[in-house]
């Protein structure tokens, strides 16, 4: 860890649950950093109050959005919280843990809901590897059932607070999300949740959702390794979604433009994680791409992910039609791995398919209540 004493200068911006500054440090000839305050955890330092920053990952140039982390502000400390109920601690025996009240605890007002819920009823579970894929799947969703209610899982493989999100907070003020359920280590959410298992289950009948999609939060962690990246937790998902009586959508991590070959059409990561990490049956929605020539690779990696596979994968076809439509419909914009919809368009129009697949499984798109 990496330390860096400064002076906030100025706010930038702000969205809810964080705060991000301009922060002067004290090495002077060094230039003002960005620095991201989580409003929970250490207030809102003022222009011209003196902080203290975790630059680890800034001064390593790691793909934290090239952010520093305001740890605690000198001279002033945040008031305490009301004392309320609630003893799940989640960054747990870190110096910034939280104390959180659990939808699933005893203190919980929906603790009598989850003691014995077990059955997801059918829910689709539409599970991504990377957090960007989460607006291209509410677009689908929405182009086929504008009234759905979604909550999004997030779980713990990339951002622990879910506050880093600026697409969550655009997602939520914007009504295309219900709620938002923080299951693991990941803390502030709309609800907390222990397990992905609880977490789903809170969607159910916490959140009342009719499609909950899971996937974890910004900024994954990947080595290059066949097994050593966070997306491989798709596979759990799924597994969590099948116990729990859920219908389970694998959405393949799709590119045209990654230039490394292990990522260039289905990414080695969906390979590994559907393919050998996965255990139970599970829906793969795919749609035609615009490049003919990748939407052919793609085909040809689908067929043999599906023959090699340990689980019985079904292929859905999703038509195209509508699709880039519905993208472009987004109230937050829509990039993964820095490119945007118009430089790469197929990792959008695969979650977008799979939004699509979800909202036809719902009842109530079947009855047509809104």
């Amino acid at each position: 860890m990496q330390w860096r004493a400064g002076t906030v200068v100025e706010q930038v911006r702000r969205w809810p649950g964080a705060v991000e500054y301009s922060v002067a440090l004290d090495e002077a000839a060094d230039p003002p950093v960005r620095a991201l305050a989580y409003t929970a955890m250490v207030g809102e330092p003022a222009v011209g109050e003196r902080v203290l920053l975790n630059a680890s990952a800034l001064l390593r140039g790691l793909g934290t959005g090239g952010l520093a982390f305001v740890v605690a502000r000198t001279d002033h400390l945040p008031a305490d919280p009301e004392t309320g109920p609630g003893h799940i601690v989640k960054a747990r025996y870190t110096p910034m843990q939280q104390m959180l009240l659990a939808v699933d605890e005893q203190d919980s007002p929906h603790h009598a809901d989850l003691a014995d819920a077990d059955d997801l009823a059918g829910m689709p579970v539409v599970v991504a590897d990377l957090h960007s894929a989460l607006p291209a799947v509410l677009a689908g969703i929405r182009s086929t059932h504008p009234h759905a209610r979604v909550a999004y899982v997030m779980t713990d493989g990339g951002a622990l607070p879910a506050a880093f999100s600026r697409a969550v907070a655009g997602l939520a003020d914007a009504g295309w999300l219900a709620s938002t359920i923080t299951v693991g280590q990941a803390f502030g959410g709309d609800h907390e949740a222990v397990t992905t298992h609880t977490g789903l289950l809170a969607a159910r009948y916490v959140v009342g959702a009719d499609v909950a999609v899971v996937t974890q939060g910004p900024g994954n962690v990947g080595t290059g390794t066949r097994w050593g990246y966070s997306g491989v937790g798709c596979a759990d998902a799924l597994h969590a979604a099948e116990v729990l009586g859920g219908h389970g959508i694998a959405l393949l991590r799709v590119s045209g433009a990654d230039l490394r070959e292990r990522h260039h059409g289905i990414s080695h990561h969906s390979r590994t994680a559907y393919g050998r990490a996965l255990l139970t049956a599970a829906d793969v929605p795919v749609t035609t791409l615009p490049d003919a020539e990748l939407d052919a690779l793609v085909r040809e990696q689908l067929r043999t992910l599906v023959d090699t596979a340990r689980a019985r994968l079904t292929v859905v076809e999703v038509p195209a039609d509508g699709l880039l439509e519905a993208l472009h419909t987004s109230p937050v914009a829509l990039r993964t791995m820095g490119r945007g919809l118009d430089s790469d368009p197929a990792p959008f129009l695969a979650a977008a398919a799979a939004g699509v697949h979800a909202a036809a499984l719902t009842d109530s798109a079947v009855s047509g209540r809104p």
